[in-house]
């Protein structure tokens, strides 16, 4: 099995400060980042260059969470990225409606560093495989 890759990473969070810490996280632990505060800065960003790896908030400004998911599935560039809903919804309907718009998984925050740390590592494999 061919080593773990680096990633390209867009994290979408409309908390600056999560935003920030989450992306400073994210190269420190080796992998590409860039950080959108709102959902239509999310999409652009992905339309110029697409990510390996979408942590999106669900509750955001404008185009919310789930509008980001759809809109990146439908683009042929983007329908591959996988995407994860980083989010402080944990209620099974929040699940669901994340899950139906096109998320991969569905994660609640706040994230510690080790698990941030094994879902990078888990997508990176994935990648590499």
């Amino acid at each position: 099995m061919a080593p773990p890759i680096s990633l390209r990473v867009l994290v979408v969070d409309d908390d600056h400060d999560v935003t920030e810490a989450l992306t400073e996280l994210v190269r420190m632990l080796g992998h590409a980042c860039e950080g959108a505060y709102d959902g239509e800065t999310a999409i652009e960003l992905a339309r110029e260059a697409p990510p390996d790896l979408v942590l999106c908030d669900l509750s955001l400004p404008g185009l919310d969470g789930c509008d980001v998911a759809r809109t990146l599935r439908a683009e042929p560039r983007t329908a591959r990225t996988r995407l994860i809903a980083l989010t402080g919804f944990s209620d099974p309907s929040a699940v669901a409606d994340a899950i139906a718009a096109g998320f991969h998984a569905h994660v609640t925050k706040p994230l510690s560093l080790d698990s941030l740390e094994a879902l990078l590592a888990k997508e990176a494999a994935r990648a590499s495989a």
